[in-house]
């Protein structure tokens, strides 16, 4: 039967893990705070080059709040994934299965 080698401990693995979970956080909440400019710029690009073409002032315009909108809706569709993946995450931690709020029955 072949030898296999032990598991490392967990504390080592927990301590590397948290490094690139600080990491991955630190991503999300970047992408959060970019993605509201980035939309505003290509809804504004978008209604500039319509205006353009169809020889229209308001497009623009359009374009702008067509990409702010959908930027907002990006971005707390985001964050209320960020907010339950953290409320998961404590609710493992505490053991009791049912998140942090268990005081409340």
């Amino acid at each position: 039967m072949p030898f296999h080698r032990p598991l490392p401990n967990s504390e080592s693995r927990s301590k590397m893990s948290s490094g690139v979970d600080a990491i991955v956080q630190a991503e999300k909440l970047l992408q959060i705070a970019l993605m509201l400019p980035c939309a505003v710029a290509v809804g504004w690009l978008i209604g500039a080059w319509a205006d353009k073409h169809f020889h229209q002032t308001w497009i623009a315009v359009a374009g702008i709040v067509f990409g702010a909108v959908s930027g907002f809706v990006y971005v707390i569709r985001m964050a209320l994934t960020a907010e339950r993946r953290t409320r998961n995450e404590t609710g493992i931690k505490n053991g009791s299965g049912k998140g942090s709020d268990t005081s409340l029955k």
